[in-house]
């Protein structure tokens, strides 16, 4: 019987083709760009209904005002021995750079030559429109799912906002969480990023005539250069990013991806004074079996002993400011890590069902960006990127994704669908 029920899926889906191509180009024509973000309250409404027209409770509330996240909850006939799912994308779009540089505006989907065109085609309103349409199909079958299906339509991805923390924080979970982040069909984890302030500041101002006293023998003052002072900083961090590159590892990953780069320098205040202030913001990559809390306590450590080294800073040492829930409310982000577990029944159920659909076995990799992915798997979730597309057209000008691709992700969603829901409820992980 399952094996004619997903036949009938993946039948149906390919004459939805049509569809397809208009549900995600109806997603493409909100253009909820961010930055500047809280302007994703038409699309949000869109999936709302489209998702309350599928029997799922729905759940819409604001992260910010004019950003509200988006849940769906189908409720399973047996939800206390079965396993759940949960499909996670973002509806926030990157920004367009210069719209006279596309070929069309970017907001005005196109196809052309089997690829659908505009700003999120791949990065991801095509693959939420891939799992909403998977979905819709394996609901107007009337195929019974024992354990819950959950969708979320969240915000602020883009921009490192805590658009699925926040539905982590309002207690939405599931057995199994996919990513629907464009991986080209490979099962994928990632690593994590986070973004932090490294500052050093000066007790007084000095005026740059004082500066020969400051930095030459017998001159009496002592006082310092922030901007220099960073500058030491800056070469410790070069030290310390070598040494990871030497002495970590991670499958998946080629050496020295853990990176800390210097991003945003900010100092001084004016030509006729001594730089008072130097604020450095930098970008950390870890690994997935490391932990952001652990990562940031060791470079503040390596630091801090460099800054020991100077007679300045050893009195004046830097301090840190780290992460943060928005890039645009407080210039901060954390994309946590996640890995994954091959053997996990969830992820093998996910493999299955690419193989049915593709007749050859998934691939397996880390994928070299980031996404919410992190977020679910902190909070305890089996969690999987797996959606269509290559990130190489990603916040690209002219985006496009292989409707092809799309349609082979909507029938692989819609067998995992069936087949996760369908299966007993995994044990907890100890």
């Amino acid at each position: 019987m399952f094996e004619e029920e997903t036949n009938q899926i993946r039948d149906t889906i390919a004459a939805r083709r049509d569809d397809l191509v208009e549900l995600a180009s109806t997603l493409i024509a909100f253009p909820t760009v961010s930055p500047p973000g809280r302007n994703t309250g038409e699309a949000q409404a869109f999936v709302a209904s489209y998702l309350a027209g599928l029997g799922f409770a729905v759940e819409q509330f604001d992260v910010y005002p004019g950003d509200p996240n988006v849940v769906g909850r189908l409720a399973g006939s047996a939800p206390e021995s079965s396993a759940s799912l949960l499909i996670n994308g973002h509806i926030d779009v990157a920004e367009v750079g210069s719209p006279e540089l596309w070929t069309r505006s970017p907001f005005e989907p196109a196809v052309v030559t089997g690829r659908l065109s505009g700003r999120g085609a791949t990065d991801m309103k095509g693959p939420l429109a891939a799992a909403l349409l998977a979905i819709r199909v394996v609901r107007e079958l009337g195929i019974d799912l024992r354990g819950d299906l959950l969708f979320e339509s969240v915000i602020g991805e883009e921009q490192g906002e805590a658009g699925t923390l926040t539905c982590i924080e309002r207690g939405y979970a599931a057995d199994l969480a996919l990513v629907a982040e464009p991986t080209n069909l490979t099962i994928s984890g990632q690593g994590g990023v986070i973004t932090g302030w490294i500052e050093i500041q000066s007790p007084e101002t000095l005026h740059d005539g004082m500066r020969s006293r400051v930095i030459h023998a017998g001159g009496g003052i002592r006082g310092a250069n922030a901007i220099e002072k960073m500058m030491k900083m800056i070469a410790a961090l070069q030290e310390l990013e070598r040494d990871w590159a030497v002495l970590k590892r991670y499958p998946g990953f080629g050496p020295g991806a853990n990176t800390i780069n210097p991003a945003v320098i900010e100092g001084g205040r004016h030509p006729a004074f001594m730089a008072d202030r130097c604020a450095l913001w930098i970008t950390v990559h870890f690994y997935p079996d490391e932990r952001w809390e652990t990562v940031t306590a060791e470079i503040e450590d390596h630091l801090l002993r460099a800054a020991a080294a100077d007679s300045w800073l050893r009195d004046h040492p830097p301090t840190f400011r780290w992460g943060g829930r928005s890039m645009i409310e407080d210039r901060g982000e954390i994309f946590p890590a996640s890995a994954f577990d091959r053997e996990h029944p969830g992820v093998r159920a996910l493999a299955d069902a690419h193989e049915a659909v593709h007749a050859i076995a998934p691939g397996y990799a880390m994928w070299p960006s980031v996404s919410d992915a992190g977020w679910l798997a902190s909070a305890g979730m089996q969690t999987v990127i797996y959606g269509p597309g290559q990130l190489a057209q990603a916040h690209v000008i002219d985006e496009w994704i292989e409707i092809d691709a799309l349609m082979r992700a909507a029938q692989v969603y819609a067998e995992l669908i069936v087949r996760w829901c369908n299966s007993p409820k995994p044990a907890a992980p100890k």
